[in-house]
Parts: C-alpha cells; sequence; structure tokens
C-alpha cells in the first residue's frame, strides 16, 4: 500500500461559502473537529489546535497555507500518532509536517468537501509507524466528516 495521503469526501448541504466558514474559523471549528483552536484564518497565519479533556490537553501547532472562501482552506499539522509531536510555535515545513486541505465543490444545492492528509511518505517514518499514522488517520477522517455533517444540520435547524 502507498500511505503517502488520506482522501475522504462528504457531500453537505450547504454552500461552499457556508462550508468555507465552518471548515475554516476557530469559532466554528471547535463545535465539530477540536477542542480548542487559535489561529488567524489568513495564509501565514501559526496557531494551534488542543484535542481532549483539559486535565490531559494535547496541543499541535497549526499553521495556515491556503485560505480561498467557498474553494478551499488548508493547514500544516503534525499530530498524533507521529513519533514526534513539535511544540506550539513550531515553524512548519514540509520536512515536519503534513499538508490538510479541505477542497469545497458545489454539488448540486449543497457541496462536496473532500479533506486531503499529504506528505505523510515523505516525513521517513518507518514502515510501521507510517502504516499506523496513516490507518488511525484514515478512519479518523471519516469519523470526522461525521462530526462535520452533524454540527451542519444543527446549524441549518437554528
Amino acid at each position: 500500500m502507498e500511505f503517502g495521503s488520506i482522501e475522504q469526501s462528504i457531500y453537505i448541504e450547504a454552500s461552499p461559502e457556508v462550508v468555507y466558514e465552518v471548515v475554516s474559523s476557530p469559532e466554528h471549528i471547535t463545535g465539530w473537529y477540536v477542542d480548542e483552536a487559535e489561529y488567524e484564518t489568513t495564509p501565514g497565519s501559526s496557531g494551534r489546535f488542543a484535542f481532549g479533556a483539559p486535565e490531559r490537553r494535547l496541543e499541535v501547532p497549526i499553521t495556515v497555507v491556503e485560505a480561498v472562501p467557498g474553494v478551499r482552506f488548508s493547514f500544516r499539522w503534525m499530530a498524533p500518532p507521529a513519533p514526534e509531536l513539535l511544540p506550539v510555535g513550531a515553524n512548519l515545513t514540509p520536512d515536519n509536517s503534513l499538508l490538510v486541505t479541505f477542497n469545497l465543490k458545489p454539488q448540486g444545492d449543497g457541496t462536496l468537501v473532500t479533506v486531503t492528509e499529504a506528505g505523510i511518505r515523505e516525513l521517513g517514518w518507518e514502515a510501521a509507524v507510517l502504516e499506523q499514522y496513516y490507518n488511525d488517520h484514515a478512519e479518523g477522517w471519516i469519523q470526522i466528516l461525521g462530526k462535520l455533517d452533524t454540527y451542519m444540520a444543527k446549524l441549518a435547524a437554528k
């Protein structure tokens, strides 16, 4: 198996502009993806995601790479079960982090959301670590996109 990048998609019954706001803004992303988020939605902005209960919170750095309203939002990060996690504030590059991209494509009355996590193989991890990360995140993105769908349905009901 290749293990180079992960790609998962879901159809969301909302316009690309609405979906973009939900996948890019810290205010919304904490409703379906992470427990805390601090960053500006402008390319080059650095910040952090935090996961887990406060007593065992895990923080990972992120850097916004691309922010095109209604079209695409991407960031660099490194997340468990990566063998080494960088501290918040670290300079994230293609050599030490992965690129997560949310591509939004109009489809009927809604949006096809495709998330890609790329650069896994390029980090030079041992085969077993590479496979574990790939499998963990391939399943994880399916669950996260399901949470996005549920969150979007709640927003639409308001």
